[in-house]
């Protein structure tokens, strides 16, 4: 599963410099490596349970990112205080990550992505619910729109495969979560030791889990030693995870939220070709339809978080003393 951005909330602090074509060309990089991830989990859960893949994406994540934050020099940079919610964060990413590996190990990766792309609409009405930021009527009709595009995704595949349709669904409202932790912890900790320390943790959550579960029979967590090539797609969970989240990191650095959210939609189109070339699945008409209007109500939302960020610039200038 994938890192959403939204314009409303940076996963990193204010941005030194306003380099668009660099952080443009890592965002799009983040959009072709992170399926990457999607189509290891899928090819892992062939012979694996879900729990075990899931797994896999923390460990590896973190033995890669180790040795990167120990070059970096950020390890240990951790506030004591930020313990519980980097916990917290991680778990939320643990039960996301897993809710989005059971979905696709049987259902199209692009059908269970384009469901967990309405993340940015939940995300928008909890920022009005919760802490009564300002949404206006437009971006909260735009959201319903949204909410309406997955159901075009969710019922053809509903009646195909069952109730694991909702999984992508579950991930979609846990991601939101996971980026209310991130946004409160982004200001005080750096992006890179921020993913290593939620990943450890993440280890720490499912690790547990997996050893308790063993023998027991459950179909979802009861681990199975991996045979061959499998071992390469657990390497490929963790690895395209860590790079793929890299990509995006700095090319936040480079360039502002609001430029570069409109580009992750590219993901979904890299979903598609991917799917259909190691999966042969492709959508049929009523998902596309329903992935047509979850991207233009995202769209929509971008452009109107952009424009009432622009108006309150301007405010801002008129009431400065110095203006």
């Amino acid at each position: 599963m994938t890192q959403m951005t939204s314009p409303s909330v940076p996963l990193t602090g204010p941005n030194t410099s306003d380099r668009i074509l660099p952080g443009a060309l890592l965002m799009i990089a983040f959009c072709v490596l992170a399926p990457l991830l999607d189509v290891c989990s899928k090819l892992a859960t062939q012979t694996l349970p879900v729990g075990q893949v899931t797994l896999a994406r923390f460990v590896v994540q973190s033995l890669v990112m180790l040795p990167v934050v120990m070059w970096m020099g950020e390890w240990g940079r951790m506030d004591r205080r930020l313990f519980g919610m980097v916990v917290l964060r991680a778990l939320f990413l643990v039960l996301s990550t897993y809710c989005f590996i059971a979905g696709i190990s049987v259902m199209p990766i692009a059908d269970a992505l384009a469901i967990v792309f309405v993340e940015p609409f939940i995300l928008l009405l909890m920022g009005k619910i919760l802490f009564g930021e300002e949404v206006g009527p437009r971006r909260i009709a735009a959201s319903i729109v949204g909410f309406a595009g997955a159901l075009l995704v969710i019922q053809p595949a509903f009646a195909t495969f069952g109730l694991v349709t909702l999984y992508p669904l579950g991930t979609a409202f846990l991601f939101a979560f996971y980026m209310l932790a991130t946004r409160a912890i982004s200001t005080r900790m750096h992006p890179v030791p921020m993913q290593l320390h939620t990943a450890l943790a993440g280890t720490a959550i499912c690790l547990p889990v997996i050893l308790w579960a063993e023998g027991t029979g459950l179909p979802d967590l009861d681990p199975r030693m991996p045979q061959g090539i499998v071992w390469l797609w657990l390497f490929g969970v963790g690895f395209w995870a860590s790079v793929s989240h890299m990509c995006m990191t700095y090319a936040l650095k480079f360039a502002p939220s609001a430029t570069l959210a409109p580009l992750h939609y590219f993901e979904i189109v890299v979903a598609v070709v991917l799917g259909y070339l190691v999966f042969s699945d492709f959508p049929n008409a009523m998902t596309w339809a329903g992935i047509a209007i979850i991207t233009g109500s995202g769209l929509y939302v971008i452009w109107r978080e952009r424009r009432s960020a622009q108006q309150r610039a301007s405010l801002d200038a008129l009431t400065d003393p110095s203006f």
